[in-house]
């Protein structure tokens, strides 16, 4: 990599005689003699062979060269600023980003609110979240694609080296939309049992790559749609495509709106399973330790 004559130095000079309007004011900023910032000035106009500041009355303005050069540079003040504020946090024990696996059952608001107090703590951190479902959140979390698992459905797997605090489990409800057949047999437990197997289930698809998959939804029936998200199940069962478990606090509306009805039967369901908030014992974050600190008091 060759030599650049555009320093970190130079590049607050810039900035800072581009805030203050002149050199005088600037120097003073960054406590520096005028004169020694008009050579950092002087010099870098000579390496690189363009005006960057030009006069106008009393102040300092900034040629087309010297405009491009601030605009671009800024990013690299502001970049290395970050850096050094994550630096500062890792040498505390405080990780400079957490990845988190959501699984796409668990309710939204009680987590967003717990991850709202950890930024409030920690402003700085960058946070990466994403969807997982039934067996694809444990496959992430022991690949190490993710550092926090949320909302987990049981069983834990065994000899991973996790550590898994259970939650409340969510309040799965099987629906079919009030167009569909069987919304008519609702209250007859009997007959839709009978009935279930001949009607399309909705299934989302378990995000494990490589690991054996499951399918979150109705284990009888032979015609099946695939989904990807919660919300495309959602959507996919108000327009009365099949039938399937969804969380209550997903649909209450469309509960109480008819939209959706919930379809009693006599079998015991498998959907309403342990769940669980799980990362790896070796990760030691201090990041990791309070947010799953605040989930577990949230939920």
């Amino acid at each position: 990599m060759g030599y650049s004559p555009i320093t970190l130095d130079a590049l607050q000079a810039l900035d800072a005689i581009d805030r203050r309007g002149s050199f005088a004011k600037a120097a003073e900023e960054l406590n520096k003699a005028t004169s020694a910032l008009s050579y950092i000035v002087q010099k870098l106009e000579e390496q690189l062979g363009v005006t960057l500041f030009q006069r106008q009355g009393r102040r300092s303005v900034l040629t087309p060269s010297g405009t491009l050069l601030l605009n671009e540079g800024r990013k690299i003040l502001g970049a290395t600023a970050y850096l050094a504020d994550q630096v500062k946090e890792l040498a505390t024990g405080w990780e400079p980003s957490l990845r988190i696996g959501l699984e796409s059952t668990l309710e939204r608001g009680p987590f967003f609110q717990a991850l709202g107090k950890l930024l409030e703590e920690q402003p700085n951190m960058e946070i990466d979240i994403q969807e997982c479902v039934l067996s694809g959140g444990w496959e992430t979390l022991e690949m190490d694609s993710i550092d926090l698992l949320v909302g987990a459905p049981a069983p834990v797997p065994l000899q991973k080296g996790f550590r898994a605090l259970p939650i409340a489990p969510a309040d799965m409800v099987l629906v079919a939309a009030a167009s569909h057949p069987l919304a008519r047999l609702a209250h007859d437990p009997h007959t839709i049992a009978e009935q279930l197997p001949h009607y399309r289930r909705i299934v989302t698809h378990d995000t494990a790559k490589h690991n054996v998959m499951r399918a979150a939804g109705l284990t009888t029936g032979k015609q099946v749609l695939y989904v990807q998200t919660m919300e495309q199940k959602i959507q996919a069962q108000l327009a009365g495509l099949g039938v399937g478990h969804l969380p209550r606090k997903f649909i209450q509306r469309y509960l109480e709106s008819g939209a959706l009805v919930k379809l009693t039967t006599e079998a015991r369901t498998t959907e309403n399973l342990e769940y669980y908030i799980a990362w790896k014992i070796s990760n030691k974050g201090k990041a990791l330790k309070r947010l799953s600190q605040l989930l577990n008091d949230t939920f």
